[in-house]
């Protein structure tokens, strides 16, 4: 995580513009790893940190903890959530329990279960997740994920004849899931959206999770699978707002303006309406690309918003004529601060950013599952 600077600024913002939510309070922090966000809390103010990690790395937090002279804010307790013993209740978990399609991995469950020390009335950094998926199109991805399991189709590999595997192969190969950014374009329907609140939610209620969805198909093709993204919302007392920046020179008469979206750690393009923070709008985040009423198809493009195809930067970044690259509205200050690729303060890197909310021209943590399955179970 520590390395993926766009996912750790988001939760360091997150946590200082909430900082009457850590003044002194009692914070728990599960899955602590290297303790990176149990220093964000007591930058915060928080009087008591309790970091729980159940892997080795929980030696390592410790050592950070005493170089960085917090060990009487941050108590490091070696060990599973679920079976260690906190000596108080907390007032906020914090955690970074995402995985793929926000519930790979399990960590949900173990941050669910850490309520149990959740005083009434707290809080949880994060507060609520928002699963995004909807059908896609992508022959050049299956013809990827088919080749691989022909490898088993050989009759003649080294002597042995592996065509009897063929068919495992597919399988597998077509059930596990494609973790990649991917082209908004390769879409055939709006999403379709799944919320949990973490506050609500139990930790029985991810046992098993079925999706139920239904599909207004508005492109006509071979479906290939169903792309997954989310996002996650930081909900806490200091609620984050947008600026409105104008420019006017004296004398012409003439001016310009930007809208900078403090929701969100990445740019926005020129006078574009803030998108609602996640668990609180009921539209597909690609909403804007169905509502444009052109046809197009994958080697064209279309015009969104001023873009000459549909997320595409790659004409805008390298100087294209709808969108210059000086409209392109960095959040912070100049520099590298929350780009997961580095470069300028001008714009960030799409293809390796995780974002925490917003429009989804970054289609956080998207991904896609080449298959028909799309429910999970225990």
């Amino acid at each position: 995580m520590m390395q993926d600077y766009v996912r750790t600024g988001t939760y360091q913002r997150a946590i200082l513009q909430n900082h009457t939510d850590f003044k002194d309070k009692i914070v728990l922090d599960v899955g602590c790893g290297s303790g990176i966000l149990s220093f964000f809390a007591a930058q915060a103010g928080a009087r008591k940190i309790y970091a729980v990690e159940a892997s080795t790395m929980a030696q390592h937090a410790e050592v950070l903890v005493k170089s960085n002279n917090l060990t009487d804010r941050i108590v490091v307790i070696p060990g599973k959530v679920e079976e260690v013993s906190l000596p108080e209740q907390v007032d906020i978990i914090v955690s970074e329990p995402m995985g793929y399609m926000l519930f790979n991995e399990r960590m949900l469950e173990s941050y669910l279960h850490a309520k149990k020390y959740l005083r009434p009335g707290g809080n949880m950094f994060p507060t609520i997740g928002d699963v995004h998926l909807a059908p896609f199109t992508d022959e050049q991805l299956y013809m990827e994920q088919f080749t691989k399991a022909n490898f088993w189709y050989q009759p003649s590999f080294h002597g042995v004849d592996l065509s009897a595997l063929r068919g495992a192969a597919v399988d597998e190969y077509f059930r596990q899931p494609v973790v990649d950014t991917f082209d908004i374009r390769i879409l055939m329907a709006k999403s379709v959206k799944y919320t949990v609140n973490f506050l609500e939610a139990k930790e029985g209620d991810l046992h098993r999770i079925e999706i139920p969805f239904k599909f207004h198909m508005l492109h006509s093709g071979l479906v290939h699978g169903l792309a997954f993204w989310f996002d996650v919302a930081f909900i806490g007392s200091i609620q984050s707002y947008d600026i409105s920046i104008v420019a006017q020179v004296d004398q012409t008469g003439s001016k310009s303006s930007n809208l900078l979206d403090l929701k969100n750690p990445f740019f926005r393009y020129t006078g574009t309406t803030p998108s609602p923070p996640p668990g609180s709008h009921y539209t597909s985040p690609s909403e804007n690309m169905w509502n444009t009423g052109s046809t197009y198809n994958l080697s064209s493009g279309m015009t969104v918003t001023g873009m000459p195809t549909a997320y595409d930067l790659s004409s805008v970044i390298s100087g294209g004529s709808s969108v210059g690259h000086n409209n392109l509205i960095p959040l912070g200050s100049s520099g590298t601060q929350g780009s997961s690729g580095g470069g300028s303060g001008a714009h960030y890197a799409v293809n390796s950013q995780f974002t925490m909310g917003g429009p989804a021209i970054s289609m956080a943590s998207p991904m896609s599952i080449p298959t028909n399955t799309m429910h999970y179970g225990s």
